[in-house]
């Protein structure tokens, strides 16, 4: 049974690889505080279909690289772009 997580695409500048974060909260041992913490993947994406901000859901794999240990399953829900508008006060009314 190979291991399958779902993180954030934070970059996909690379050729057919992303970079996926994988946030977690857990309690600190000692203190009891939650502490934030996050995991970095890169992984294979042969089509290239993840984007960046898409949450995508990953399967452990064999070795492709000196980094790259997982692949793409599917893209879970794509990233929304907001259009901001200009702070410049050039709009016309």
């Amino acid at each position: 049974m190979k291991r399958t997580l779902v993180g954030t695409v934070a970059s996909n500048k690379a050729s057919k690889t992303l970079r996926v974060e994988i946030a977690r909260r857990f309690p600190h041992s000692k203190y009891g505080k939650i502490v934030r913490a996050r995991t970095v993947c890169h992984v294979h994406d042969e089509q290239e279909l993840a984007a960046e901000g898409d949450l995508v859901e990953i399967v452990e794999t064999q070795p492709r690289s000196k980094t790259k240990r997982w692949d793409l399953v599917r893209v879970v829900r794509t990233a929304e772009i907001v259009d901001i508008p200009s702070a410049s006060g050039d709009e016309t009314e």
